[in-house]
């Protein structure tokens, strides 16, 4: 167990709730953005509906904030107080003038209530129409609300720092992930491994559970590297076998590494004791010289004679004995250098690595004292074991049914999807052996939503969203496509990995001849990834009604063709639109994100809970992991 060492500070519960009613006013009035539907763009008239500026102005504006937001350092800064006397409002020293009128309004607009330091923002939508009028406005209020500038997050290396207290990082064996996943799944598993191995430490436990463990990357990274018992379960059967099959393979990688390894220090040792025997032979004809010079007889027969006499039989004696006492501590100084060489495997246990041929092995004989540390190590480091499992996971799964041996542990997920990420933070603190939780979710299109359908009969009593007192008293909901829209990555799109704007055009135009030709609003169906299979609108067209089980053929040409040349014109509508729900996806993420850290923050037996950003959001745009310890026995 590390040394104690204060975790860092982090924000309380009203605090934590003041932030979350800021954020509600604003998603009030915006997240309509979110929960419209790209594929309806066009039949349901979006853009008239809800955005009262013409295209070419979004897309300037939010070109400009991008290209200022680079120019700015990496650590954004918060949003200073709006000036209401001088119709101003400022961002990081820079000024730009409110609109005035009275129909529009601020959906952030204080009161008694209202947040420190945030007394008013730009009037952003129409108070009658409800559409969007100040493009600048809406920028600067979903930077505002999102994760990196409310300042409710901790900084990894704070917390890194405080849970190994006064240890040195703990290492590991020398491994390289990306040798054995692609650059985005390595960046994810050694982040996260180092914080989980370093949490482990400080509670002194070895078992760790990793829900949706998936192809068992992040499992058999802390099980090899760090030395953890880790249980993989995942709902998938196929996901199972797959990561049993790609251990095995990643246990013959390791175990060529190891051979390596040993190789070179063999080498180093054989080296290095061939060096010392040649010093040794050195130094045994200088003492000898000196031997022969310094012995009063020898000294008297050289001077008469130029050639080698007989010695005495003392200064023989003295001569053999120096010359076996140098061969000794040559012997011995070669014989250390290779005990030492192969202590290096000695410290492995004995089925650490798969067994090589004798042919490959050098031949010696293995001392008791060996064996029985090698058996001790063994038995020490049992827990260094992956075991995948298949299990589908809810609030209510019992850990006991499905690991036997289960012990104090930490539960951690990989980018767990839909409501896994709740339910884990809910076994948690439902089970005292779990001591630690790490989780970083995904999909949160998948969540379930408790008030997303209030008039539907349901017999759930445990949601995905909300999850804390606060919005479950507001029956707060998002919807699903306000959801999905929060999976779109802001950060990537910034630095120029821009949205597929052409294939949700053709899409969207699609849906618009579906709704004219055949008469269907809705659909079940999904055309899926026809547009990378297609060399034309045209061909788009014909493949996805095809797929969809209608009857392309009556459909001449210049029909399809005339829809497309209708809307063609509009397509910066549909991308200016598009990059407004990237601009607003954070604050989505930000109202999960909390909702789960105000969840923890009201269960008593937790002693300490954060969100820390784990990743780069270039690399891998869900960075965020929900952190939670337990008191310590």
């Amino acid at each position: 167990m590390a040394a104690s060492c204060p975790l860092p500070v982090t924000q309380d519960l009203p605090t934590l709730r003041a932030k979350l009613q800021g954020l509600l006013r604003f998603l009030r009035e915006a997240l309509s953005i979110s929960n419209a539907h790209t594929v309806d763009f066009y039949t349901e008239s979006v853009w008239e509906q809800l955005i009262g500026v013409p295209p070419e102005t979004v897309l300037a504006v939010l070109k400009k904030s991008t290209e200022e937001a680079e120019a700015r350092p990496s650590e954004a800064r918060p949003l200073v107080e709006a000036e209401r006397a001088s119709g101003e409002w400022r961002w990081e020293g820079r000024t730009g003038r409110q609109r005035e009128g009275p129909t529009q309004r601020s959906a952030l607009s204080g009161g008694p209530g209202a947040e420190a330091g945030i007394t008013d923002f730009p009037k952003i939508f129409c108070e009658t129409s409800q559409k969007l009028l100040s493009v600048e406005a809406f920028a600067l209020a979903a930077k505002y609300y999102s994760l990196q500038n409310l300042g409710v997050c901790t900084p990894l290396e704070q917390l890194l720092v405080a849970l190994r207290g006064n240890q040195t990082q703990k290492t590991g064996e020398n491994v390289k992930p990306d040798e054995f996943m692609n650059l985005k799944k390595s960046h994810e598993v050694q982040a996260m491994s180092e914080l989980i191995s370093s949490i482990a430490d400080y509670y002194g436990i070895k078992q760790v559970i990793d829900l949706g463990s998936g192809k068992g990357y992040l499992s058999s990274f802390l099980s090899l590297k760090y030395g953890l018992k880790v249980y993989g379960i995942d709902s998938s059967n196929t996901n199972t076998h797959g990561a049993q099959e790609r251990n095995r393979k990643l246990k013959k990688h390791w175990k060529i590494c190891h051979t390596q390894s040993k190789s070179d220090v063999n080498g180093l040792a054989l080296k290095m004791a061939k060096g010392k025997k040649m010093q040794g032979e050195i130094q045994y004809k200088a003492n000898t010289e000196e031997v022969c010079n310094n012995s009063p007889t020898s000294q008297e027969m050289m001077s008469t004679s130029e050639f080698l006499p007989d010695f005495s039989v003392s200064v023989i004696s003295n001569i053999r004995k120096q010359m076996e006492n140098l061969h000794v501590c040559s012997h011995r100084e070669e014989n250390l250098c290779l005990a030492n060489a192969f202590s290096l495997i000695d410290l492995l246990p004995i089925n650490a690595i798969e067994p090589t041929s004798s042919s490959q092995m050098p031949k010696r004989k293995m001392s008791e004292a060996n064996k029985e540390r090698r058996k001790t190590t063994s038995k020490s480091t049992e827990s260094n074991i992956y075991s995948p499992l298949t299990s589908f996971i809810t609030a209510d799964s019992e850990l006991h049914d499905i690991i036997k041996d289960l012990e104090d542990c930490l539960m951690v997920g990989l980018h767990t999807c839909g409501d896994l990420a709740p339910n884990t933070l809910r076994i948690f603190t439902s089970k005292s052996e779990i001591k630690g939780v790490c989780s970083v979710g995904c999909c949160y299109h998948l969540l379930s939503e408790e008030f997303e359908d209030p008039h539907k009969e349901c017999t759930q009593e445990k949601w995905g969203f909300p999850m804390c007192h606060y919005l479950k008293e507001e029956r707060w909901c998002c919807g699903r496509n306000a959801r999905m829209s929060a999976c779109l990555a802001l950060e990537r799109v910034a630095v120029g990995r821009g949205l597929p704007t052409e294939s949700l055009f053709y899409r969207a135009v699609l849906q618009d001849i579906i709704k004219d030709c055949y008469g269907i609003t809705k659909c079940d169906r999904h055309v899926g990834k026809i547009y990378s299979k297609s060399s034309s609108f045209l061909d788009y067209v014909r493949k996805s009604l095809k797929k969809l089980g209608l009857d392309e053929s009556k459909l001449p040409e210049k029909l399809i063709m005339d829809y497309y040349e209708k809307y063609k014109p509009r397509m910066n509508e549909l991308e200016a639109f598009n990059m407004l729900k990237v601009v607003l996806a954070p604050c989505i993420e930000t109202l999960i994100l909390l909702d789960r850290l105000c969840y923890l923050k009201e269960q008593e037996d937790i002693a300490w809970s954060a969100l820390v950003k784990l990743f780069d959001p270039v690399k891998s745009p869900r960075c965020y992991a929900v952190i939670a310890l337990k008191q310590q026995q």
